[in-house]
């Protein structure tokens, strides 16, 4: 499990460092083969709501035949203080023991008067995985984030704990 919290720490880094300029993200699609090749696909429609389900379907579908699949949109979560932007990650291992898992990676947007900012992920569901699992998880979700070689940079030097 650790490897698909890895690419799902990859593409989340590739998710806020597109939403950091003000952008809203683009649905995207991050899958890796057997063989170790990556792919991303975006899902471009006029709808974002549109290019999130295209994603959902391609990630429950597993169009490329990959082993892993993330799909990141730019959604919301309600925590305590309400409303907040948030990256999506909805995150699967394929194969017979098909597990995975969701979070939201809370963030304030750039145009806000404190400028951009990135928060702490929030677990929103996981499946296959024990609860004392987590922390490993959320290691390798952050070996991910660090792996992006341009990202990484943007999510570290806006990061705010304080969600």
């Amino acid at each position: 499990m650790q490897e698909i919290a890895r690419l799902a720490g990859f593409f989340a880094a590739h998710g806020i460092w597109g939403v950091s300029d003000g952008a809203t993200l683009m649905p995207l699609l991050g899958y890796e083969q057997a063989s170790g090749d990556r792919g991303m696909d975006r899902f471009a429609f006029d709808d974002v709501g549109a290019g999130a389900q295209a994603g959902q379907e391609a990630l429950q579908t597993n169009q490329h035949g990959a082993i892993r699949a993330v799909l990141v949109v730019d959604g919301y979560l309600h925590l305590p203080g309400g409303r907040t932007d948030a990256l999506i990650v909805d995150a699967v291992q394929y194969g017979p023991a098909r597990r995975s898992f969701k979070m939201g990676v809370p963030y304030r947007p750039q145009p806000s008067p404190d400028g951009f900012a990135v928060h702490r992920p929030k677990f929103i569901e996981v499946v296959g995985v024990d609860r004392q699992d987590y922390p490993a998880l959320a290691d390798a979700f952050f070996a991910g984030v660090d792996s992006h070689e341009r990202a990484a940079p943007v999510w570290n030097a806006h990061l705010d704990p304080s969600i």
